[in-house]
């Protein structure tokens, strides 16, 4: 699980570095009157839910970033399913360091914690296929990437992280270049001008422009988009097995299994991020 922070450490360390400041700013005036400097304490975080945790590590880097001589004991391991009081980590050192801290370790936490239990259960439901979960960019704007990490560590996939590490060519893209063809044909020149080597992946609508795509060998991945269980069939038996294929657009919890059942390689799911319910956490002295 921790591949994910070594591969995004700088975009990691900047949200937690952000989201101190936007609590703390100056400093925690509620601390600074009810501590002194030498008060020093204990707390565990404590399950009250249920479910897949998830955060840890992103709490040690927090207490840690936000004081280095905070000591963690881990006690459950990202991703594991823990039951109704049952505790993840014991941490100690400075009471104000503690308290400054407490508010967004926890909301990082539950978040993650209810992104991953429903990307654990919904992976489980089409573990019999062949198909991924994958999460889109439907994240809350400045917190994608603990939303994103919490995907994997509830054994989801990650789609694109933003616009900047794939090409993915939509329908309003292809109708503002005036098709399909045109699309691929501006999107091949600009990477060989720029000298980039991403992943193309293209939105179909029908049978049609899937031809089109056929004579695009280099394409990664098409996307099967708002299309029902027998049509995305159909098409994926077009497709053959030349490219990769994903499908979206109104797919959810009761109809997932169906959609995974067609073949299709992938399925991305807005809902893993913007539906998930937190799961209730708490951080107590002891």
């Amino acid at each position: 699980m921790n591949n994910f922070y070594d591969t995004h450490r700088a975009a990691i360390n900047r949200f937690i570095d952000q989201a101190l400041e936007e609590d703390i700013e100056r400093t925690d005036h509620t601390s600074n009157a009810c501590f002194d400097d030498y008060l020093k304490g204990e707390a565990i975080l404590k399950v009250k839910d249920n479910c897949v945790i998830a955060g840890i590590t992103l709490a040690e880097k927090i207490f840690y970033r936000f004081d280095p001589s905070l000591k963690l004991k881990i006690l459950a391991k990202e991703g594991e399913k823990l039951e109704v009081g049952s505790v993840a980590f014991e941490v100690k050192g400075s009471a104000k360091s503690l308290l400054a801290s407490e508010r967004l370790v926890l909301n990082c936490m539950q978040r993650m914690s209810g992104i991953a239990t429903l990307s654990q259960q919904l992976s489980q439901e089409i573990k019999h296929t062949q198909c991924k979960i994958l999460d889109t960019r439907k994240t809350t704007p400045g917190f994608r990437y603990p939303e994103k990490w919490a995907v994997t560590i509830g054994g989801g996939y990650n789609h694109r992280m933003g616009l900047f590490d794939a090409i993915m060519i939509k329908d309003n893209h292809i109708d503002f270049c005036g098709g399909v063809c045109q699309a691929l044909e501006k999107t091949k020149a600009y990477l060989i001008e720029n000298t980039l080597d991403l992943p193309v992946i293209i939105e179909v609508r029908n049978e049609f422009e899937i031809d089109q795509v056929m004579n695009f060998p280099w394409v990664k991945r098409i996307l099967l988009d708002n299309m029902n269980p027998k049509k995305l069939s159909e098409n994926i038996e077009i497709i053959n097995g030349k490219f990769e294929t994903e499908a979206s657009g109104n797919i959810n919890a009761k109809n997932l299994v169906t959609y995974a059942e067609t073949g299709v390689d992938y399925i991305s799911m807005g809902s893993l991020t913007n539906t998930a319910v937190p799961i209730d956490l708490s951080l107590k002295a002891v």
